[in-house]
């Protein structure tokens, strides 16, 4: 089993109409989402949108989710002030995170050298797993596979690596590699197949909010061989992985909308990633009934 489980959803985070944080419907959607498929959190990271969340608000983000649930739950910690995620890191271990995210810094454009600095110093601040976070889309910059190498061979830690850098040939130079310990996780829904063909555990997914039962059935098919199996459920959550970002609504301004569509009240993002556009909510009904017709087409087989 992995450190986190197979199956970790990157969670959004409750706004009220205010655009105020909402814990309470923070830990009613932690648990929903523990009851439906997910073995473990990540809290405040991209989907989280921990770049407009103040200090305050994550820590207590992090508190509400972690009383909430019994699953792991990983903090996102990270950010480009080296300092401020130090001291971040700290705050959650004493909270009981089970983890931490350290996303690669961004904005600021660090050499490697100052990436690997950055990660060596949440590590050193934590007895906690590190959970790296790869996502040159967002950040600006790819962390090398030397330099990966270089933080999971020297820091005891850092234990994982969410691969969102869109590269699975590469990632299957760098699994070979790993020291014995080390765990990669898909980070984008879209390769996490891919990912596991290569030798990824699990994933930190966006669709997992709503197809968590589905991904333990893909894992599950893929664990005992049925690699066509496993493809099938693959294709199953295809729709959900075009629907949850985009140029026009990038994640995870769709994601909010098909939890609204489900009945929870997470609000629309702030700015600057902003309200949902109509044809997001429009489409969010029929990418769910989608999904229904697919499960019951292939039912989930019996021993699951």
């Amino acid at each position: 089993m992995a450190m986190f489980g197979r199956v970790v959803t990157a969670m959004v985070t409750p706004f009220d109409a205010d655009g105020r944080l909402d814990l309470d419907e923070a830990r009613r959607l932690a648990r929903w989402l523990q009851d439906h498929g997910n073995d473990g959190l990540v809290v405040a990271g991209t989907t989280g949108e921990a770049p407009v969340l103040s200090e305050d608000e994550k820590l207590s983000l992090f508190a509400a989710v972690i009383e909430a649930v019994t699953i792991p739950v990983v903090a996102g910690t990270g950010s480009n002030d080296t300092a401020h995620s130090v001291h971040l890191t700290r705050e959650a271990e004493a909270l009981g995170a089970a983890g931490v995210l350290a996303v690669c810094p961004y904005y600021n454009r660090p050499s490697q050298a100052g990436i690997a600095g950055h990660i060596r110093a949440m590590a050193g601040a934590t007895s906690l797993p590190v959970m790296i976070y790869d996502i040159p889309a967002r950040t600006g910059r790819k962390i090398t596979t030397s330099t990966l190498l270089s933080l999971f061979r020297d820091v005891p830690n850092c234990l994982a690596l969410k691969d969102a850098a869109g590269s699975p040939g590469e990632t299957a130079l760098l699994i070979p590699q790993l020291p014995e310990g080390a765990e990669v996780y898909s980070g984008d829904d879209l390769l996490t197949l891919p990912l596991l063909a290569v030798g990824a555990v699990g994933v930190v997914g966006v669709a997992t909010h709503w197809t968590g039962t589905d991904h333990q059935e893909m894992f599950d098919l893929w664990e005992k061989g049925d690699h066509e199996g496993a493809r099938l459920v693959n294709t199953r959550m295809l729709e959900s992985f075009r629907f949850e970002t985009g140029d026009d609504a990038p994640n995870p301004i769709p994601t909010k909308a098909m939890m609204r569509h489900l009945g929870f009240g997470v609000g629309q993002a702030r700015l600057p990633m902003g309200e949902a556009p109509e044809f997001v909510d429009e489409q969010a009904p029929r990418v769910w009934a989608d999904l229904q017709r697919w499960r019951d087409a292939f039912p989930l087989r019996p021993d699951h």
